[in-house]
C-alpha cells in the first residue's frame, strides 16, 4: 500500500511537471502576441491602463486584449493595480518592450510560430531520414528572430566590453584592420564595429540568402562605407592569411562542415591575427552539461532539435554538432586540430554563452 501510495505522488508530481512545462510553452505564445503586435510596447508608453485604454490605443477588440492581459498578471508578466487597471514594471518594460534595453529578450521569440508549427511538423521526417532543415529553410523570421535575440549585446557589450578584452585589438582596430565575422547573420555585430572603428574595413560572411539580405538592409540604413557582405557559398573566406580579426558568434554548432570553416578561418589569419568565438556554455557530454545545473540546458537541447543540430544535418553528411555541441572542450580540440596554438577563456558574462579568444 505504501509502494502504491509512493509511486501515485511521483506519477502526480511527473504531471505536475508537464503542465508547468506546457504552461511555459503558452506563455511564450502569449509573449510572442504581445509583441508582435505592440502590446507590451503601448504598455510600457501608456503606463496604467485598462483593457478598453489599450485596445482603443492599438485598435484592437478590446475582449482580446482583456484576456490576454488576464492571462499576463496570472503568469506574473503584468501587474494588476485593481479597479479593471494593468500596468508594466520597469523591470518587465526592459526585458519586454524596450529593444534598446541591453536584456531585451521577446525579440528572440519572432520565430516561434514557424518552429512550432510549420518547422515542427517537418521534423517527424527528419527523424526517419536523418536530414534536417537549412536555416532558410525555417522561414524569413528565423532571421529576423535571431537577429533580435543577439543584438542587444552586440550593441551594448560588444564595442566597450568585448574588444577590450582581446589582446591588443581594440588599438589595431583603431589603426585600421581587416575583420571578418563568419556566419554573420543580419550583420549587427559588424555594424556596430564599422561605427566604432571607421578606420577598419569589415566583411561579413553567411550562406542564409534571408539574413544577408536582413544584412545588407541594417548596412543601408547605418550608411557605412567600410562593411561588405558576402554569400559564403560562393565567395568564402580567402586563403591568403589577410584578416588582422575573424568573429564567429553562436554559429559554428549551426554549421553542416564547422572543421572546414575552421581551417578556413585559420587560413584567413594574419600570423599574429585573433579568432573570436562566441558560442553555448556547455559540456561536451549529457553527463558533463547535468553536472552544470544549469536551467537552460534542457532549453537549448529543444532548440537544437528545432533549429541548430537541425541545420547541422542539412546535408547527408553534415557533423552535427547541434546547439550544444562546440563546448570549451570540443572547442579546444577542433581548434588545434586545425592548426591554432593558443586558446583563452574571457571572462565576459553572459547566461548562455562563453567566449573564447583563439590564435594561430
Amino acid at each position: 500500500m505504501a509502494e502504491e501510495s509512493i509511486d501515485q505522488l511521483g506519477a502526480d508530481k511527473f504531471a505536475g511537471k508537464l503542465f508547468g512545462d506546457l504552461g511555459g510553452a503558452m506563455n511564450v505564445a502569449m509573449i510572442w502576441l504581445g509583441d508582435h503586435l505592440g502590446l507590451y510596447r503601448a504598455l510600457q508608453q501608456l503606463g496604467r491602463v485598462t483593457s478598453t485604454d489599450l485596445a482603443d490605443h492599438l485598435r484592437l477588440s478590446e475582449r482580446w486584449v482583456r484576456e490576454w492581459l488576464h492571462g499576463q498578471v496570472a503568469s506574473g508578466y503584468l501587474a494588476y493595480r485593481g479597479d479593471g487597471c494593468f500596468e508594466m514594471t520597469p523591470a518587465a518594460a526592459a526585458v519586454l518592450a524596450d529593444e534598446d534595453s541591453p536584456i531585451f529578450c521577446a525579440g528572440g521569440l519572432t520565430h516561434m510560430p514557424a518552429l512550432m508549427g510549420d518547422v515542427l511538423r517537418r521534423l517527424p521526417e527528419a527523424f526517419r531520414s536523418g536530414l534536417g532543415l537549412t536555416f532558410d529553410d525555417l522561414g524569413p523570421d528565423a532571421a529576423r528572430g535571431i537577429e533580435r535575440l543577439f543584438a542587444p549585446w552586440f550593441k551594448h557589450a560588444l564595442v566597450p566590453v568585448a574588444i577590450p578584452a582581446l589582446d591588443g585589438m581594440k588599438t589595431r582596430l583603431e589603426a585600421g584592420a581587416r575583420v571578418a565575422d563568419v556566419g554573420c547573420g543580419a550583420g549587427i555585430a559588424l555594424v556596430e564595429l564599422a561605427k566604432a572603428f571607421p578606420e577598419s574595413e569589415f566583411h561579413g560572411y553567411d550562406i542564409s540568402r534571408e539574413a544577408l539580405t536582413r544584412a545588407r538592409d541594417n548596412k543601408a540604413q547605418a550608411g557605412l562605407g567600410n562593411l561588405d557582405f558576402h554569400d559564403a557559398s560562393v565567395d568564402g573566406l580567402p586563403d591568403d592569411a589577410s584578416f588582422d580579426l575573424v568573429m564567429s558568434f553562436d554559429c559554428i554548432h549551426d554549421m553542416a562542415y564547422p572543421s572546414v570553416v575552421i581551417r578556413a578561418i585559420r587560413q584567413s589569419l594574419k600570423p599574429d591575427g585573433t579568432w573570436f568565438i562566441a558560442d553555448i556554455h556547455c559540456g561536451e557530454t549529457l553527463e558533463e552539461n547535468l553536472a552544470l545545473d544549469n536551467p537552460m540546458i534542457p532549453m537549448m537541447y529543444g532548440f537544437s532539435v528545432l533549429c541548430c543540430l537541425s541545420s547541422s544535418l542539412s546535408t547527408p553528411d553534415g557533423e552535427g554538432l547541434g546547439t550544444v555541441g562546440f563546448g570549451e572542450s570540443v572547442a579546444r580540440r577542433m581548434t588545434a586540430d586545425a592548426g591554432f596554438s593558443r586558446f583563452r577563456r574571457l571572462a565576459l558574462d553572459h547566461p548562455m554563452n562563453a567566449y573564447y579568444e583563439v590564435r594561430p
